[in-house]
């Protein structure tokens, strides 16, 4: 398969392994990293998931251009059918965190977007072309990005079609973090590991209310916070936490 799928403890690993390819993405590849996310979404013991490429030239090249793209321009499908693989679906609240070495380009920059926590390599590169070649980043880009960063940051990534280095994108808010290139794994998994200790009730909360709150109305919002917050306190978790609290208290 050229997604893998793995799981150690409560951390799984999602790894799009074409290297040869620069890890450019088949349509049967598309509908396996829907299947993957599908996947560790189902499985209670998954609590983060680290998304990544294999090989050390490219995190994701996007599409395949000598099958992919063209299906989409013949009308064979629309990029709808890939929302699974770009995490455009609701109730996908399991934190992701990207781990890119290499070319993050096109498609494969648009499923970074998907992911909350970006480590990056320091000679990573990044780029939306789609304007160049006629079409737009329609895999969540247009939406998300701009909601992400900055308006102007946003827009000159996708108007320019250009290419940025790894501190372009941190600098612009895109990546968390830029470590060595042989660092870029083993650090999203150290991290993955720590959120994967947190209450899984809170972080997924957390996740839902930053995805779900940001554009209501202030009023709504705050009352939808409300309410995920008293969900949260009801939980074993909070139980389990503040007698785990309570019980440190009293020897001290």
């Amino acid at each position: 398969m050229a997604i893998d799928y793995s799981k150690a403890g409560t951390v799984a690993t999602i790894r799009i392994n074409r290297p040869e390819k620069l890890n450019a993405l088949t349509l049967v590849m598309y509908d396996d990293l829907g299947r993957a996310f599908a996947e560790a979404g189902r499985d209670d013991g998954v609590h983060v998931v680290v998304l990544t490429g294999a090989g050390e030239r490219a995190f994701c090249v996007g599409a395949d251009l000598t099958e992919s793209i063209p299906a989409l321009a013949e009308g064979r499908f629309d990029i709808s059918h890939w929302d699974p693989a770009h995490l455009k679906i609701e109730g996908f609240y399991k934190p992701v965190i990207s781990a890119i070495r290499g070319l993050c380009l096109g498609g494969g920059f648009e499923i970074m977007l998907a992911t909350d926590i970006r480590i990056a390599a320091h000679d990573a590169q990044f780029q939306l072309p789609e304007a160049s070649h006629g079409f737009v980043p329609a895999g969540g880009t247009l939406v998300r990005l701009v909601r992400q960063i900055g308006y102007a940051h946003a827009m000159e990534i996708m108007l320019t079609a250009g290419r940025f280095t790894a501190a372009d994108m941190q600098a612009r808010g895109v990546v968390n973090r830029l470590v060595d290139a042989d660092e870029v794994e083993p650090a999203a998994l150290e991290l993955a590991g720590r959120i994967a200790k947190l209450s899984t009730s809170a972080v997924q909360t957390i996740k839902e209310a930053a995805l779900t709150l940001q554009h209501l109305p202030l009023a709504e919002a705050f009352h939808r916070e409300a309410a995920l917050g008293q969900r949260t306190f009801a939980s074993d978790d909070a139980r389990r936490g503040l007698a785990a609290f309570a019980n440190r208290a009293s020897r001290t």
